[in-house]
Protein backbone atom coordinates (compact mmCIF):
# COMPACT_ATOMS: atom_id res chain seq x y z
CA UNK A 1 0.00 0.00 0.00
CA UNK A 2 1.49 3.04 -1.19
CA UNK A 3 1.42 6.80 1.22
CA UNK A 4 -1.46 8.55 1.24
CA UNK A 5 -4.67 7.92 3.20
CA UNK A 6 -8.82 7.26 2.01
CA UNK A 7 -10.56 10.47 1.32
CA UNK A 8 -14.11 10.72 1.20
CA UNK A 9 -15.56 11.46 -2.92
CA UNK A 10 -15.45 15.21 -2.85
CA UNK A 11 -12.25 16.36 -1.18
CA UNK A 12 -10.84 16.83 -4.36
CA UNK A 13 -13.38 19.27 -5.51
CA UNK A 14 -13.09 21.17 -2.58
CA UNK A 15 -9.16 21.24 -3.07
CA UNK A 16 -9.72 22.80 -6.48
CA UNK A 17 -12.41 25.17 -5.51
CA UNK A 18 -9.14 26.32 -2.77
CA UNK A 19 -6.86 26.77 -6.16
CA UNK A 20 -4.91 23.62 -5.75
CA UNK A 21 -4.95 20.64 -7.85
CA UNK A 22 -4.91 17.38 -5.95
CA UNK A 23 -2.79 14.31 -6.81
CA UNK A 24 -5.55 11.13 -6.57
CA UNK A 25 -5.94 7.68 -7.91
CA UNK A 26 -8.55 4.98 -7.48
CA UNK A 27 -7.71 1.95 -4.94
CA UNK A 28 -8.34 -1.52 -6.20
CA UNK A 29 -11.03 -3.50 -4.44
CA UNK A 30 -8.49 -5.24 -2.09
CA UNK A 31 -6.46 -1.90 -1.36
CA UNK A 32 -9.53 -0.02 -0.56
CA UNK A 33 -10.96 -2.88 1.76
CA UNK A 34 -7.47 -2.49 3.85
CA UNK A 35 -7.58 1.49 3.72
CA UNK A 36 -11.55 1.65 5.04
CA UNK A 37 -10.27 -0.61 7.92
CA UNK A 38 -7.07 2.42 8.61
CA UNK A 39 -10.00 4.98 7.77
CA UNK A 40 -12.34 3.19 10.87
CA UNK A 41 -9.10 3.28 13.02
CA UNK A 42 -8.31 6.74 12.59
CA UNK A 43 -12.36 7.99 12.57
CA UNK A 44 -12.66 5.89 16.00
CA UNK A 45 -9.18 7.95 17.86
CA UNK A 46 -10.78 11.12 16.26
CA UNK A 47 -14.03 10.53 18.45
CA UNK A 48 -12.19 9.10 21.37
CA UNK A 49 -9.94 11.92 21.90
CA UNK A 50 -12.56 14.65 20.85
CA UNK A 51 -14.37 16.85 23.84
CA UNK A 52 -17.87 16.63 23.95
CA UNK A 53 -18.96 19.62 21.27
CA UNK A 54 -16.93 17.86 18.12
CA UNK A 55 -17.92 14.06 19.46
CA UNK A 56 -21.13 13.64 17.48
CA UNK A 57 -19.41 14.83 14.29
CA UNK A 58 -16.58 12.67 14.74
CA UNK A 59 -19.35 9.46 15.63
CA UNK A 60 -20.83 10.74 12.11
CA UNK A 61 -17.91 10.12 10.45
CA UNK A 62 -17.57 6.84 11.79
CA UNK A 63 -20.53 5.91 10.69
CA UNK A 64 -19.89 6.72 7.15
CA UNK A 65 -17.08 4.54 6.85
CA UNK A 66 -18.98 1.48 8.39
CA UNK A 67 -21.60 2.39 5.95
CA UNK A 68 -19.11 2.28 3.53
CA UNK A 69 -17.27 -1.29 4.93
CA UNK A 70 -20.72 -2.43 5.04
CA UNK A 71 -21.27 -1.43 0.94
CA UNK A 72 -18.16 -3.02 0.62
CA UNK A 73 -19.14 -6.06 2.00
CA UNK A 74 -22.23 -6.51 0.08
CA UNK A 75 -24.52 -5.09 2.56
CA UNK A 76 -26.68 -2.18 2.10
CA UNK A 77 -27.64 -0.16 5.43
CA UNK A 78 -31.25 -1.71 5.96
CA UNK A 79 -29.78 -4.86 6.16
CA UNK A 80 -27.27 -3.66 8.14
CA UNK A 81 -29.39 -2.09 10.15
CA UNK A 82 -31.81 -5.63 10.65
CA UNK A 83 -28.60 -7.40 12.10
CA UNK A 84 -27.60 -4.43 14.57
CA UNK A 85 -31.55 -4.90 15.78
CA UNK A 86 -31.76 -8.63 15.53
CA UNK A 87 -28.43 -8.80 18.11
CA UNK A 88 -30.33 -5.65 20.03
CA UNK A 89 -33.34 -7.94 20.80
CA UNK A 90 -31.67 -11.39 21.27
CA UNK A 91 -28.78 -9.82 23.70
CA UNK A 92 -29.96 -6.13 24.54
CA UNK A 93 -28.36 -3.12 23.89
CA UNK A 94 -26.13 -0.90 25.93
CA UNK A 95 -28.70 1.33 27.38
CA UNK A 96 -29.05 -0.20 30.83
CA UNK A 97 -25.04 0.93 31.32
CA UNK A 98 -23.76 -2.61 32.89
CA UNK A 99 -20.36 -3.51 33.43
CA UNK A 100 -20.01 -7.07 34.02
CA UNK A 101 -17.38 -8.51 36.67
CA UNK A 102 -17.45 -11.74 35.75
CA UNK A 103 -19.57 -14.56 37.33
CA UNK A 104 -19.20 -16.38 41.24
Amino acid sequence: MSDGKLVRDRIPDIIRANGEEPITYQADPAEYRQRLRAKLLEEVNEFLTADDGAAIEELADVLEVVYALAADLDTDRPTLEQLRQAKATERGTFAARLVWLGTR
